[in-house]
């Protein structure tokens, strides 16, 4: 495989000499971008979503929402920049990820107007899954420090259907940076265009008091997008590892009834309306 010059977060370079872990139902493939080239799982037909990890990585929690945007019609991306495949969530292993992140070339966990450069490898992964899938434009899928990832992925890549899951960064020291987006100019000018143009969508979800997503951001977003940004607000599983954050994975409760299966729910319908328009009601 290529090797990356900078050696960022979780590039194969990192995982030399340690066992393959394996993601149950999914196929393991890679993609090379910019002298980068990385573990990308992949399941599921139709259009392509991609679906990017929290932190640590590709828990046994992710995995499960991946395989569900699958079972739901999509063809899957889900790339290893973080941890270990099916490593289980603890608090010290989320706390390892937290440091190596916090001095990684990869993350700008500061950036107000700019995102991450791991962004450029993930719109070219978006170019390439459109390629292969076809169909109106992508489906992205961010969570945590990947959450805005989504929304700057709308500039030079076929993002339509961008989902911001406890979208983290940047790190809210100030008033100013709690609602700040972590996109630049050009890649907000961009969402707007898809919005104009293509019919494109923002899905927003947090939790209520959650710390790590402050209300601040999404109040943000709905005055920049107004009703093209959809906020799903849920309350957490309170079995859970506390503050409740991840919607999608850790506090999720699979079971009918429950507010985060409604915001799944709610999630796989956003993108069949946006990647499906042929399958949407009248």
């Amino acid at each position: 495989m290529v090797s990356c010059p900078a050696q960022p977060i979780g590039c194969d370079c990192h995982q030399r000499g340690r066992p393959v872990s394996e993601v149950p139902g999914f196929s393991k493939t890679s993609f090379s971008h910019d002298g980068c080239t990385r573990d990308v799982y992949r399941a599921g037909t139709g259009p392509a979503v991609i679906v990017m990890t929290e932190v640590p990585g590709i828990t046994p929690e992710v995995a499960r929402f991946a395989r569900w945007v699958a079972e739901a019609g999509f063809s899957v991306y889900m790339p290893q920049f973080l941890g270990t495949p099916m490593k289980p969530l603890t608090p010290a292993y989320a706390a390892r990820s937290i440091a190596r992140i916090c001095i990684s070339r990869e993350f700008r966990v500061l950036a107000a107007n700019d995102s991450s450069p791991l962004v450029d490898w993930m719109r070219a992964l978006a170019r390439q899954a459109h390629l292969e899938c076809g169909g109106p434009g992508v489906g992205a899928v961010g969570m945590c420090l990947t959450g805005n990832f989504a929304l700057a992925m709308m500039l030079d890549a076929p993002v339509l259907a961008p989902v911001l899951s406890q979208p983290s960064l940047p790190a809210g020291l100030t008033r100013s940076l709690r609602a700040a987006l972590h996109a630049s100019p050009a890649a907000i000018a961009a969402a707007h265009d898809k919005i104009e143009r293509q019919g494109a969508r923002i899905l927003g979800l947090r939790f209520h008091q959650d710390p790590m997503c402050p209300p601040e951001r999404f109040r943000r977003l709905r005055e920049e997008f107004g009703d093209a940004f959809e906020v799903d607000a849920r309350h957490a599983n309170p079995k859970a590892l506390k503050p409740a954050h991840s919607v999608l994975t850790t506090h999720l409760i699979d079971e009918a009834g429950q507010p985060t299966r409604a915001a799944l729910d709610r999630t796989l319908e956003f993108l069949r309306v946006q990647l499906k328009p042929a399958s949407a009601p009248a």
